[in-house]
């Protein structure tokens, strides 16, 4: 981020801070509408419904930043994945330099991480479903009064079973997928072939890859958190002292005013989250063929290559290539 900072640090926070306010507004309004639902049938027999299909709406709203989320982060991980692939050479590009090379793979990053977004939904769906009928057997049970507790355990019993089985398959299979948008745009492959190289890349390889990646979530919620929990508990504190009459005028703007603060950092940190994450499994993926296919010997021919002068050279992160023989001066890559 120091050295490149605008396709970087810049376009994460764009992202980021994009899916944020899409979000925001997302779910402001989705709570405006069921507020408004409830408050027109107070007092009515259809009460109860309607409140049961607004805290339903709530939840399924609650994906829409999971898929933006998504969404951006393969972006983002597509486009660091080039910047970081130009510094293992020594070469510097800006904004539109990466946008070219990231020309024609867009398309590609995009249908995976929907597709990857999907599959969530739908693992979220049938994970909240199997807990769902858990609990209805729960409620069963206290109607008909046959074993409460016993039924009431042996749902969370359930919940905790489906919910471990859903984070080890999610680890595992997340973990094998976590190099899909490098290789799309470092090696030009369609969604189908970047899985299967995914797949081969980490195998072998998959506790330290797996590893790699919790220790970055890990130092990256950490950092968020001592920087956010300190300015919403300062926060509290000066809302009093600014307010000590609690006057409700006063109390709205310094909580709109916190709330802006804490907003703005949040997109800040999360921006240079998303790049960190984004980096490491692009150095992993180049860390993994310098292992496994001698990754830095190409490389190493590739700056040779320019550095004698010639106008064009192959993209020494194409499986199987020369760098010692030019192409084109027109290529994307040159």
């Amino acid at each position: 981020m120091r050295r490149n900072p605008a396709p970087t640090f810049g376009l994460s926070v764009l992202l980021y801070g994009f899916v944020t306010i899409i979000y925001l507004a997302f779910f402001g309004a989705v709570l405006a509408y069921g507020f408004s639902r409830i408050a027109s049938v107070s007092g009515t027999s259809d009460e109860d419904a309607v409140i049961s299909g607004t805290i339903g709406l709530v939840l399924l709203s609650m994906l829409v930043p999971i898929a933006l989320a998504v969404v951006a982060a393969g972006l983002l991980q597509g486009i660091i994945a080039l910047e970081v692939s130009r510094a293992t050479l020594g070469e510097k590009l800006k904004v539109r330099g990466l946008w070219r090379l990231a020309k024609g793979r867009v398309g590609a990053l995009l249908g995976y991480t929907l597709l990857l977004t999907l599959v969530l939904i739908v693992f979220l769906l049938l994970g909240s479903g199997i807990s769902f009928l858990a609990f209805g057997g729960v409620g069963s049970a206290f109607v008909e009064n046959e074993n409460p507790v016993g039924a009431l355990l042996g749902a969370i019993g359930v919940t905790f079973l489906v919910v471990a089985a859903f984070v080890v398959i999610g680890a595992w299979i997340g973990t094998k997928l976590s190099l899909v948008p490098t290789a799309i745009v470092l090696e030009r492959l369609s969604i189908r072939a970047s899985i299967a190289r995914s797949w081969s890349l980490t195998r072998g390889h998959f506790w330290r890859t797996l590893g790699t990646q919790l220790l970055i979530s890990v130092i990256i919620s950490t950092a968020s958190s001592l920087i956010t929990t300190p300015i919403s508990f300062i926060g509290g504190i000066a809302m009093g002292l600014i307010n000590p009459n609690n006057d409700e005028a006063t109390a709205a703007v310094t909580a709109i005013a916190l709330a802006l603060l804490i907003g703005i950092l949040s997109i800040v940190v999360g921006a240079i989250g998303l790049v960190m994450q984004s980096a490491a499994y692009t150095l992993i993926y180049i860390d993994i063929r310098m292992r496994k296919e001698g990754l830095d010997l190409e490389l190493m021919r590739y700056v040779e290559a320019k550095n004698s002068g010639l106008s064009g050279v192959e993209n020494p992160y194409l499986p199987g290539s020369r760098t010692a023989d030019p192409v084109s001066s027109d290529s994307p890559w040159a």
